[in-house]
């Protein structure tokens, strides 16, 4: 088998080559450049279009941060090729392969990965003509998610106009903590009346139920939120009373 090599092609555009006594042809149309073909310009062969293979690219993945369930993710991109292999390489370079891949179109993958070792990692795409592509930062994080200590329900019945610390909840993590309030009503102050401290979790009081004078239970939902930013909320009730003075009443 003869190779057939041409340098210095002049013009670039629109140019026939016939190659051997059995007259093939060549066409370029577009400006061709050395030893590459843009995705703007094409090659025919014989009359027949050569299709320039072009590597994936790497955007995005979403959610980018996952716990060690299997868990559905998105990879957007481009070029991608029916059906591609994907990875998850973590940065001591252990590689996972996912569970499952969606192929949604040549931008577009859904992926299934179960990774059971907390840290970040890397995406590989790997289309089936061999192209292939990397992340260029580890993109996806495998963090556990928040975990409330503290049982759901009543933190106790409190005399009103207490004032002092009522109750102190508590989640888990493998990061630093972070709590708050998804309503309204712990830390309004024509309701509970009371403060919450984002980092103990300490709930506490200068005058429980404030100007309320009738006995009452108050509902509230708070959320623990991770430094990876994963939550956790969980509902609880506080109630008021005012046949005592002078302290907390838990019932």
């Amino acid at each position: 088998m003869s190779e057939v090599k041409v340098n210095k092609i002049s013009p670039r555009t629109g140019t026939t080559f016939t190659i051997g006594d059995s007259g093939d042809t060549i066409t370029t149309a577009g400006n061709i450049s050395a030893n590459s073909i843009a995705a703007s310009n094409s090659i025919t062969l014989n009359g027949q279009a050569i299709t320039a293979l072009q590597n994936p690219t790497f955007t995005s993945v979403s959610p980018d941060t996952i716990t060690n369930a299997q868990t559905s993710v998105t990879i957007t991109g481009s070029n991608f090729v029916s059906i591609p292999i994907v990875e998850a390489i973590s940065t001591t370079g252990v590689i996972t392969p996912a569970d499952s891949v969606t192929f949604n179109n040549s931008t577009s993958l859904t992926c299934n990965f179960t990774l059971t070792t907390d840290g970040t990692y890397y995406i590989r795409i790997e289309n089936n003509d061999g192209l292939a592509v990397r992340s260029s930062t580890a993109v996806l994080t495998v963090s556990d998610a928040p975990t409330w200590t503290t049982a759901a329900g009543s933190l106790g019945t409190i005399a009103g106009d207490f004032s002092g610390t009522i109750a102190t909840v508590v989640a888990t993590s493998d990061s630093a903590i972070t709590y708050s309030e998804t309503t309204n009503v712990l830390t309004n102050a024509s309701l509970a009346n009371c403060t919450l401290n984002s980092s103990t979790g300490v709930i506490s009081t200068t005058d429980f139920a404030g100007a309320n004078t009738t006995a009452a239970t108050y509902t509230f939902t708070l959320r623990a939120t991770d430094a990876e930013g994963q939550t956790a909320d969980r509902q609880f009730t506080l109630t008021s009373s005012f046949g005592s003075t002078g302290g907390a009443q838990f019932n």
